[in-house]
């Protein structure tokens, strides 16, 4: 009995061992199994990872190979349009059509008159669509005298600037006559009390604008040929007296602001063209106390200097257009308020798209806009004052710096009124301000200095072609003449 109880015993512990061994290798066997699968886990996670990694660096890549692809089509494309404007350039100079004076002249006339169509866009919108029932009312109208001062430009900068010469008189007298016209009924056109203007088939011309530079022809071709007599107060009468009737005639309109204009291109004309200290001081004295007399030979014209002087005591009267011309220049402050954000456009300040348009232009602009504005037109003054200065002949120099101190006093006088430094007056910005004969105008003179700088640059081309081939392109003495006749 006792060895069956004993065997029965050690079976049992027997089949215990095996249980327990069995429970052991199942518990080895799923740590092994979990502890393999945390490793695959652990891998799959890293090759995840660096799949990821993969592809953001991938992606990396792809956007900066975009990004260089976008960045040598954009240098490509900007290499190729300095390579178009170079070529461009090194044609003109080649063919000799333009030097780089000419093109510089004709860059800065391009960029002012398209600021101006731009300028007079936002300044007349919302007034054109008011009155007119369009916004493109007055751009319409300038862009006509744009196109027609383009035209004008390279037609005389092709043509021989010694031809006006001949015809100074015809031009003259042409001014003078639609100086005329201006006060005959059906011809002239009145607009705020003043007579200005005269209609032709629907267009209105301004003769005041084309009297200027006609009075800067003149001016020049008679201080090229009697040199020797503006010396005298005798030779100084006839340009007088014809700066005196164009002068009658547009303060008769009237017009001080024009008056001023010639009178002040007069002196300066006769001061390039070398009259003497004495007749300068003169004259200067003369133009100091003919203006008090004007002002005070006209009612308004007083108003107008009693609103220089304290615009805020007549608000509502003869100081509210300069009054809203400061508060438009004060908003812009140094940047401008931006393109086509202007408030005194709205009715506020008048003339803002012909006149006061600077008003706008510092508004939209700010200071740093107007300075440079301003240096614009020093850029392309002092450009006509250098074509001058390298003219051949007297007549050459004093048009094209005729031209250029026209450009300078109006400018000079607009910028005045606008900023309330003189009395307020009626003036164009030259290329801004609204009005297509004075664009057209203003266009036509500096082709007419355009001229002056390709016949001085043809000179110099034939001089130097004269030196290398050692011919004398001196013009044969009467001497030369007498003797070969009398060989003959």
């Amino acid at each position: 009995m006792k060895k069956a109880q004993s065997d029965e015993k050690s079976e049992k512990r027997g089949l215990r061992k095996t249980e327990n061994f069995a429970k052991k290798s199942v518990a080895s066997a799923s740590n092994m199994s979990e502890n393999a699968e945390t490793e695959m886990a652990k891998k799959n996670s890293k090759q995840n990872k660096n799949n990821k990694s993969q592809r953001k660096s991938g992606k990396k890549k792809e956007e900066k190979q975009k990004k260089r692809g976008t960045l040598k089509d954009g240098k490509q494309k900007e290499a190729k349009c300095f390579d178009f404007l170079s070529k461009i350039w090194t044609s003109t100079s080649k063919l000799n059509i333009f030097s780089r004076t000419e093109l510089v002249t004709i860059f800065l006339v391009f960029a002012l008159v398209g600021f101006g169509c731009l300028m007079v866009f936002s300044a007349s919108c919302y007034s054109a669509e008011y009155r007119y029932s369009n916004q493109y009312f007055f751009l319409f109208k300038q862009l006509f005298g744009v196109v027609l001062g383009v035209f004008a430009m390279f037609f005389f900068a092709f043509v021989d600037f010694h031809i006006l010469k001949k015809y100074r008189w015809w031009v003259l007298g042409a001014s003078v006559v639609l100086l005329v016209l201006v006060f005959v009924p059906g011809f002239g056109v009145e607009s705020y009390g003043a007579k200005r203007w005269v209609n032709f088939l629907g267009i209105s011309v301004q003769p005041s604008e084309i009297a200027k530079f006609s009075l800067v022809l003149f001016l020049a071709s008679y201080l090229s040929e009697k040199h020797a007599s503006i010396k005298t107060f005798k030779g100084l009468l006839p340009p007088l007296a014809i700066a005196g009737l164009l002068c009658l005639l547009v303060i008769i309109e009237p017009s001080m602001s024009v008056t001023m204009c010639l009178g002040l291109v007069t002196f300066f004309m006769l001061i390039v063209g070398g009259i003497s200290k004495k007749h300068a001081l003169f004259f200067s004295c003369a133009g100091g106390v003919a203006v008090p007399l004007l002002i005070l030979a006209e009612p308004y014209r007083m108003k107008r200097l009693f609103a220089f002087l304290d615009p805020w005591a007549t608000p509502q009267g003869e100081g509210f257009q300069l009054i809203q011309s400061l508060y438009g220049l004060g908003n812009g402050g140094l940047f401008g308020v931006g393109l086509l954000q202007s408030r005194q456009k709205y009715l506020f300040l008048p003339f803002a798209e012909s006149d006061f348009i600077f008003s706008i232009i510092g508004e939209e602009f700010g200071l740093f806009g107007c300075i440079i504005l301003m240096c614009t037109f020093l850029a392309l003054v002092l450009c006509l004052f250098k074509i001058g200065l390298n003219a051949k002949d007297r007549f050459g120099c004093l048009l094209a710096c005729g031209v250029g101190i026209v450009i300078a006093v109006q400018t000079l006088l607009n910028i005045a009124v606008v900023t309330g430094s003189i009395p307020p007056t009626g003036l164009p910005l030259p290329f801004i301000s609204s009005g297509g004969t004075s664009v057209a105008v203003f266009m036509a003179g500096v082709g007419v200095a355009l001229s002056v700088s390709r016949h001085s640059r043809r000179a110099d081309n034939l001089e130097q072609s004269a030196k290398e081939t050692g011919q004398n392109l001196a013009r044969p003495s009467k001497k030369f003449f007498t003797k070969f006749l009398t060989k003959s």
